[in-house]
């Protein structure tokens, strides 16, 4: 199958892309490179898919290069994984937020609309349930309360799918995804950021009294359930994507703490505006419809990524990064 991933470069695009590859499909890859976090990381990451994939450097709300990439690559499905991440620098930059994750979303559904695609896959986000008042998260709680402008732009891009389904026929699905870690994750997301400055003997920051609870969810297994969504045979549909394991952020830290063998110094914050204080998956429609079955304990994830982040150290790149 031809398969146009964007965002390809980043933390989950370069594992989208190295797994379809291995399974024989062509993959293009549209990437801004943008300066979020370090570009010459997204470039290694592309590294790791050794050329076998096309790159195509560019916005997704450039209309232009949009088109010229459906042109040339004539994608037969599109991962749609680009977007302006991060809760907390949406409420900085709500404007921009909305331009690449709504405006950028909707201008990928046009154009595919236009070259007759058979399936777009959409990246959501847990956040969109915000403070939900029940737990676990289900995909039938219809009201979404969200907190931050990140949120928000990803609720709208769920509900510009749906449209696009309805009115074109093309077929949709929206992944929820909930707090996904591994080797190659952004600089910014706790687990690694935490990794880093224990490692350089860098008090951690800890908001609110380190109760909260995030559904920490392995690569491997947000790629798997992303291939499964691309071959989900519905018109519109929406998954979960989580581990269904909530970990406290104390218990985050201790765990770092002990496979990296050295002791972390917490300076203690106030909670911060736009953070949810858990979030939990309910996965029971995603193991239902798409076979979808978490693999990797999170003591067992948490290793396999501090193996990682301590032979990139080794290696020296972290240095070149900084």
């Amino acid at each position: 199958m031809r398969i146009l991933v964007t965002g390809g470069a980043g933390f989950i695009g370069s594992h989208v892309c190295e797994y379809l590859l291995k399974d024989g499909h062509r993959v293009s890859i549209l990437d801004d490179l943008n300066d979020f976090y370090p570009r010459a990381m997204k470039i290694q990451n592309l590294m790791e898919l050794r050329s076998a994939a096309t790159f195509y450097h560019g916005d997704i709300c450039n209309q232009q290069i949009v088109e010229r990439i459906f042109e040339q690559e004539l994608p037969e499905a599109v991962i749609h994984l680009a977007a302006r991440a991060g809760v907390r620098p949406s409420i900085q930059q709500p404007m921009l937020y909305e331009r690449v994750n709504v405006a950028g979303t909707t201008l990928l559904l046009e154009i595919a609309r236009q070259f007759d695609v058979q399936k777009f896959v959409f990246a959501s986000s847990s956040s969109i349930y915000g403070v939900a008042d029940r737990v676990p998260f289900s995909e039938d709680d219809t009201q979404n309360l969200p907190i931050s402008p990140y949120a928000a732009t990803k609720i709208a891009g769920e509900k510009i799918c749906y449209t696009y389904s309805h009115l074109y026929k093309l077929k949709t699905v929206c992944l929820r995804l909930f707090t996904v870690y591994g080797p190659r994750q952004r600089p910014d997301l706790a687990i690694r950021k935490f990794a880093d400055m224990i490692q350089k003997g860098q008090p951690i920051p800890v908001f609110g009294d380190g109760t909260s609870s995030r559904d920490y969810t392995f690569i491997d297994d947000i790629v798997g359930g992303i291939v499964a969504a691309l071959h989900h045979d519905s018109r519109f549909d929406i998954f979960n994507l989580g581990n269904s394991q909530p970990v406290q952020l104390r218990t985050l830290i201790k765990s770092l703490e002990l496979n990296l063998g050295s002791r972390a110094t917490l300076v203690h914050e106030p909670a911060q505006p736009g953070d949810v204080p858990i979030t939990f998956a309910d996965i029971s429609k995603a193991r239902r419809l798409l076979g979808y079955k978490p693999q990797t304990p999170f003591d067992e994830g948490i290793e396999k990524f501090v193996e990682w982040q301590l032979a990139t150290s080794r290696a020296g790149v972290r240095h070149a990064w900084a």
